[in-house]
């Protein structure tokens, strides 16, 4: 069992006894999708942090898209559990980079890769998305590349 497993096993364990509602929610997210990707293929096999980390930004996406949509659909009380519930799991995440941060990253990354026209933006970002990896989302990565290489 990796640390942060531990720990979320540990975080349920402390929402059940503070009656903690939303956390439980979403840490108990959390343990679930560690235990769809254990059993994935029908192997158990143990996962690393960094995949925790993935599927943790994975929930979080979830999380602030449904909000937007419940939104959009004028359910604001659905919204706001969806955005309780994405910020916990924002505490599980490695703080992220800002975009002048990121901008600066890429500028290397342009220059490593010897890219000059928006042609090269697939190489690009194959190479930054490896490099940033839970650092930045794609989509942020994606529109400062795009603006870089026009």
């Amino acid at each position: 069992m990796s640390q942060l497993e531990a720990k979320i096993q540990k975080d349920i364990m402390e929402a059940m006894k503070a009656k903690d509602a939303v956390r439980l929610s979403a840490v108990r997210s959390i343990k679930s999708a560690i235990l769809l990707a254990k059993t994935a293929g029908g192997a158990s096999k143990e996962i690393e942090d960094g995949d925790i980390i993935k599927l943790i930004q994975k929930l979080s996406k979830q999380r602030k898209e449904s909000a937007e949509q419940y939104a959009a659909a004028g359910r604001p009380e659905l919204a706001e559990n969806e955005l309780a519930e994405e910020k916990i799991l924002a505490e599980y995440l490695p703080k992220m980079l800002s975009e002048e941060e990121v901008e600066a990253k890429l500028k290397e990354i342009i220059a490593e890769v010897g890219a000059s026209a928006p042609s090269d933006m697939g190489k690009v970002m194959g190479v930054a998305t490896k490099a940033l990896a839970g650092l930045a989302d794609g989509k942020t990565i994606s529109t400062i590349v795009r603006k870089l290489l026009a």
